[in-house]
């Protein structure tokens, strides 16, 4: 596992301010001053300001083996 802090997809950007939004909302205290009280907003803040890293697992994606690849037809 790795701690990074780069965004590899702007997919992950929002999943990780979405998680931070949520801890700000259950009491975690701000990394960053800021003008906003909402918790997207500050947590959009930590991340362009580098107060916010996550940790990557390093297990491979494996594709599922699929025997059948027809569709079963359903007769009457």
């Amino acid at each position: 596992m790795t701690v990074e802090t780069k965004f590899d997809s702007n997919y992950r950007k929002v999943l990780v301010a979405a998680r931070r939004a949520r801890q700000l909302q259950s009491g975690s205290h701000a990394l960053v001053s800021s003008q906003s009280t909402k918790p997207c907003r500050i947590a959009q803040e930590e991340i362009t300001a580098g107060k916010i890293s996550y940790v990557k697992g390093d297990v491979p994606v494996v594709k599922p083996l699929v025997e059948d690849r027809g569709i079963p037809i359903l007769a009457n």
